[in-house]
């Protein structure tokens, strides 16, 4: 199994507004795409950075997931969260494999 990571660093004046959107809008878009089997959100703790540090993370079990997700849907998906947010909210991506 394989995790896409995505870690956002949100200004505190659109903090709360932007994770209702997360919950109800984002998440789900991503998901209703069929590459992901399941998400979690976390929050980073004791980060110097101003605002607030989440983790979304996003299960799949082949690459081919990724690579579909990433051909077909990211564009569009992360356009949106920019046109929402600019750069009042700052992520950047990463992969991880699970071993135990």
């Amino acid at each position: 199994m394989f995790i896409y990571n995505v870690t956002v660093n949100i200004e505190d004046s659109v903090k709360t507004e932007w994770i209702e959107w997360m919950r109800a809008k984002h998440i789900p878009d991503v998901i209703a795409t069929g590459c992901f089997l399941s998400h979690r959100i976390c929050k980073l703790l004791a980060v110097e950075d101003q605002g607030a540090t989440y983790c979304i993370q996003y299960f799949f079990n082949t690459m081919e997931d990724l690579n579909r997700y990433q051909e077909q849907h990211a564009p569009r998906l992360q356009k949106d969260h920019m046109e929402k947010y600019g750069s009042k909210a700052v992520a950047f991506r990463t992969l991880m494999e699970v071993v135990e």
